[in-house]
């Protein structure tokens, strides 16, 4: 997996790449000789870091979607309430959806701040052994965009694996954007030095939905990411007077 400098161009082909240096996108970047050269191709330190850092989390759970909309979110935090309900089990759930944070939201945690410690980053605890993290910490106001390109977004997902102090767990959530992106095949690269059980997929029942999930499936098998299952949300509707489930269909 192609790693990517924080001052790269837009369609910057990644370190790891072989067209690192030489591609139409790589003239005027600071970094073409030295990524001609071949001297970046060289691992990630934080790598090592990452799967010493989680090295104490026995589950961790990547939750996918191909297309925004379809509760990812809202399942990640069911899942990880549902974990939490045996009080003898530690849980966290991390939200990288950098730029759509809606864990917050979703975990009535709002107007929560995270707070640095000698150990590293604070998580937020919304029980005593259920703990989150987001980039919706960080901002002033929810209402705030977060406009970021590619590598920024992935040296705050680096961060976030690296650097919050989530002590001992048995499951990590970790709630990712929608689609196949740069975060994606980061995310993925950043926990390859530590095992990771799968992911779970969501989608609704509509074709345009399921277009998507096929290419997130292709992913999942392209990276070599198990897949735990997949999650049909949105497909019936519960009549509010006699509570039959209607199945809808497209």
């Amino acid at each position: 997996m192609a790693d990517i400098p924080e001052n790269a161009p837009e369609h910057c082909p990644g370190t790891a790449s072989e067209q690192a240096g030489k591609s139409a996108s790589c003239q005027g970047c600071p970094n073409q000789n030295l990524c001609a050269s071949g001297a970046t191709k060289a691992p990630d330190p934080a790598i090592a870091e990452i799967g010493e850092k989680l090295s104490s989390v026995k589950h961790k759970i990547l939750v996918l979607s191909g297309k925004g909309g379809v509760g990812k979110s809202t399942f990640s935090a069911h899942l990880a309430h549902a974990l939490a309900s045996d009080s003898t089990k530690e849980v966290a759930l991390l939200d990288v959806d950098i730029c759509g944070p809606s864990i917050p939201r979703i975990m009535g945690l709002e107007g929560e701040q995270v707070h640095q410690s000698g150990s590293g980053w604070s998580p937020v605890y919304v029980d005593d052994n259920l703990a989150v993290m987001s980039i919706g910490f960080l901002l002033s106001s929810p209402d705030d965009a977060v406009i970021w390109r590619g590598p920024k977004k992935n040296g705050m997902i680096k961060q976030f694996l690296k650097d919050v102090d989530w002590g001992e767990l048995d499951y990590l959530i970790v709630d990712t954007p929608p689609g196949t992106s740069d975060e994606h095949l980061s995310i993925v690269q950043y926990l390859s030095s530590t095992p990771v059980d799968g992911a779970v997929i969501i989608t609704t029942p509509q074709e345009v939905s399921l277009q998507d999930v096929r290419k997130e499936i292709r992913f999942c098998q392209k990276v070599k990411l198990p897949i735990i299952g997949v999650v049909e949300n949105m497909s019936g509707f519960v009549c509010p007077k006699c509570k039959v489930i209607d199945v809808l269909k497209f």
